[in-house]
């Protein structure tokens, strides 16, 4: 909703104040997500933000206890509170490091940066990050190689509204997907696998046969402030094997 400089919507209303503990959650929030705290940094203590905003430690502890209730920090005693270090399950799926998956082979393992672009996000680019309205975002295509042979190709799109550090980001020496995994938080992820043959582009970068079957695991993870990153990852389907273990149920198919 809009606002006037008066302090009041384009209503007409008087707007409502934020409350101190809810501007506090904000500002360290968007610190965080934005990884200008990465995971591990000591957030300030409850003193020092009593100071700063000049409020009762109740106030500060309050906007805290909800940053924990969401996953975003964590409290260790007579040390502080410290930016958690993001979670890698989904409900289906690992996010691994392409680079683990590579050297768990026993293969030597690099990447490869092909194509980075930075713009306004089209149509398309929405769709895939499921954004409501076009922002800046960074494309990035790369290749992981495993001993000297392809081993997946990655096309990837990043929100700078909400990972504004990715700008400057070296990627030709630190994977995107190694990056984010270890300065920024996200609360969310969903995958989408799919058996496709290679399209001219990636038979190339894979040095297959056009129309060679591939496995094309497309993700997008998100915090609570939208999307994050979209990645479709492409591997040969010779060189990829999806496994999961289950328990037993109760009930039956």
């Amino acid at each position: 909703m809009a606002r006037a400089a008066d302090g009041r919507d384009n209503t007409g209303q008087a707007r409502r104040p934020t409350a101190l503990h809810a501007r506090i959650q904000q500002d360290v929030e968007s610190r965080i997500v934005s990884g200008e705290w990465p995971p591990g940094t000591r957030i300030p203590f409850e003193h020092e933000l009593t100071a700063e905003y000049g409020c009762s430690r109740m106030t500060v502890n309050k906007a805290l206890s909800e940053l924990v209730r969401k996953g975003l920090i964590e409290r260790r005693r007579k040390s502080g509170s410290y930016v958690r270090q993001p979670e890698v399950l989904s409900a289906v799926l690992e996010i691994h490091q392409l680079e683990r998956e590579v050297r768990a082979l026993g293969l030597d393992y690099d990447f490869r940066l092909i194509e980075r672009v930075e713009r306004i996000a089209d149509d398309q680019d929405c769709r895939r990050l499921v954004l409501e309205q076009p922002g800046s975002i960074l494309g990035l295509k790369g290749l992981h190689v495993a001993g000297q042979r392809p081993f997946c190709l990655e096309d990837r799109l990043i929100s700078l509204a909400e990972v504004p550090l990715a700008q400057d980001a070296d990627f030709s020496r630190n994977p995107p997907g190694s990056w984010l995994l270890e300065q920024v938080p996200w609360s969310a992820a969903e995958h989408r696998i799919n058996a496709r043959g290679a399209d001219a582009h990636a038979a190339r970068a894979l040095d297959l046969a056009e129309g060679t079957p591939c496995l094309v695991i497309a993700r997008r993870t998100w915090n609570a402030n939208g999307s994050i990153t979209q990645v479709n990852l492409t591997y040969p389907g010779d060189m990829h094997t999806l496994v999961a273990q289950f328990g037993p149920s109760l009930r039956t198919a």
